[in-house]
């Protein structure tokens, strides 16, 4: 541990350095040949540190050593209901008992955050700036370890001149302020790791951490994204690929199923924005390679030896976001017809099909779920909070249906028929410190894989949940 805060200072320092040198020398607009004297690197650190006092009534699906929480696990019952034997115990038999039906509880501040941002010269005509955040949340064997979560430079073109805003009124002979200008059209371009256009940087004001997941798509990931303003017109487009937020595979959850497939996962969508209102229409597309070692071909005639069969899943997933925020009110809202969005940390996938008259090869195709979620704040101070979330497995497309048990799920939950989520909080908030309490309740039902990727609704249909307590201490700076 003690080995990543010094590289992450040096890296820093790196960048301040490089900037510092750039602006220096970075020529201004027309006056070619002019150093750029007058624009300074601005450096501003931020960051908080959080720690989180948990209680769950329930062993629970859970990642960063328990603080993100996603579901409760489906029954494990020590004694089957129907044993061999025939013998059943009587309901609430102190013998027969759920193995995660479990309480648990911690305390710990994994996810304190510490991060820059920049400020820099007029670079091809357009205000430079950047990001690099991490935080204490990564992979380890104690998950301690500094993780990145933000890095990325990003280029911002104003009055669809390709000059700056600054640059503009400087050569008009005005001043450089960049609030003075009356420019409607701003175009950026954004380079590096950053949230993805489907989770977008405006999230439910949950004091989890897991920020509305899995009801609402959660990852960062790098990308290179195009965004445009006009008034209140935005546009946006990106193309991305994956670094800790993985896909579900035969292998298990990898980045090599995106990598293989020399494809970047697309987004484009088209919103319209103000002061109070903002709507986004949307939608994602991704296509990756999967390949598995088989035994049998697809007619079930077992081979001589082990073969490789590939292929491509892919997937298109719309959405819609909506945010109302009138003063200290605020409703927020977005719904998702997701295709094997696993690696969007919703417990989504795809599975190995046979088509339905077609049993001379296998497809690869993407189980398709509907989640949605809404968000209720008021307040200020004094701020209070309410969650409401809904997911729902829609199984595969119709004349398709499994084979056997090829089934690829985030965190390997393929029997999951629906989901709920509630959860108030109140919170007390400062410039430095934010207090808060939230009690989440979530819901898992469970039940029959069928062939076609849903879930049977019939009397083996089971329903679980879990009541999780969290206390929040937030620090800021």
């Amino acid at each position: 541990m003690k080995t990543y805060i010094p590289l992450f200072l040096l890296a820093l320092s790196a960048v301040t350095v490089s900037m510092a040198q750039q602006a220096d020398s970075t020529m201004v607009g027309r006056g070619a040949g002019v150093p750029n004297k007058t624009q300074k690197v601005s450096i501003k650190p931020y960051g908080f540190v959080r720690n989180y006092l948990v209680f769950d009534s329930r062993r629970a699906v859970t990642v960063c050593g328990g603080d993100y929480i996603m579901i409760p696990y489906d029954e494990d019952w020590n004694i089957p209901e129907n044993a061999v034997t025939g013998f059943v115990l009587p309901e609430g038999s102190e013998e027969r008992f759920d193995r995660n039906a479990t309480p648990q509880s911690h305390f710990q501040a994994l996810s304190s955050r510490i991060g820059v941002e920049l400020h820099g010269p007029l670079l091809l005509g357009a205000n430079s700036s950047g990001k690099l955040e991490g935080d204490f949340a990564g992979f380890g064997t104690n998950n301690t370890v500094l993780r990145l979560r933000l890095a990325y430079v990003r280029l911002e073109w104003e009055c669809g001149r390709g000059i700056a805003r600054g640059e503009a009124n400087s050569l008009a002979g005005g001043s450089s302020n960049r609030e003075t200008s009356t420019c409607s059209v701003r175009h950026s371009l954004l380079i590096g790791q950053d949230w993805h256009p489907l989770s977008g940087n405006i999230m439910p004001e949950v004091l989890g951490m897991a920020a509305g997941a899995p009801f609402r798509p959660h990852s960062r990931t790098p990308q290179v994204r195009y965004e445009l303003e006009h008034g209140m017109l935005r546009l946006m487009a990106a193309a991305m690929y994956q670094y800790q937020f993985t896909t579900p595979g035969p292998a298990g959850e990898s980045t090599q199923y995106a990598n293989e497939s020399l494809v970047p996962e697309l987004f484009l969508g088209v919103g319209l924005r103000n002061d109070k209102l903002y709507a986004q229409l949307g939608a994602d597309f991704s296509s990756f390679y999967v390949r598995e070692t088989m035994n049998a071909l697809p007619d079930g005639t077992p081979t001589a030896a082990p073969y490789q069969f590939h292929g491509r899943v892919n997937s298109l997933s719309p959405t819609l976001y909506f945010q109302y925020a009138p003063g200290l009110f605020s409703l927020k809202m977005r719904s998702t017809l997701g295709q094997n969005l696993g690696h969007l940390t919703m417990l989504s996938g795809y599975a190995r099909v046979l088509a339905d008259g077609d049993p001379s090869t296998w497809h690869y195709k993407p189980l398709t779920n509907f989640s949605t979620y809404v968000d209720l704040a008021y307040g200020k101070r004094w701020r209070t909070n309410l969650l409401l979330g809904y997911m729902k497995n829609l199984g595969l497309a119709d004349g398709y249906s499994i084979d056997a048990d090829a089934i690829f799920m985030k965190k390997g939950i393929t029997n999951l028929n629906s989901i709920y989520r509630i959860a108030p909080s109140i919170s007390f908030n400062t410039k430095a410190i934010n207090i808060g309490m939230e009690y989440e309740w979530t819901a898992a039902t469970y039940g029959d894989l069928q062939p076609d990727g849903t879930v049977a609704n019939d009397d083996n249909l089971r329903q679980v949940s879990n009541h999780r307590i969290c206390l929040l201490v937030k620090y800021n700076f």
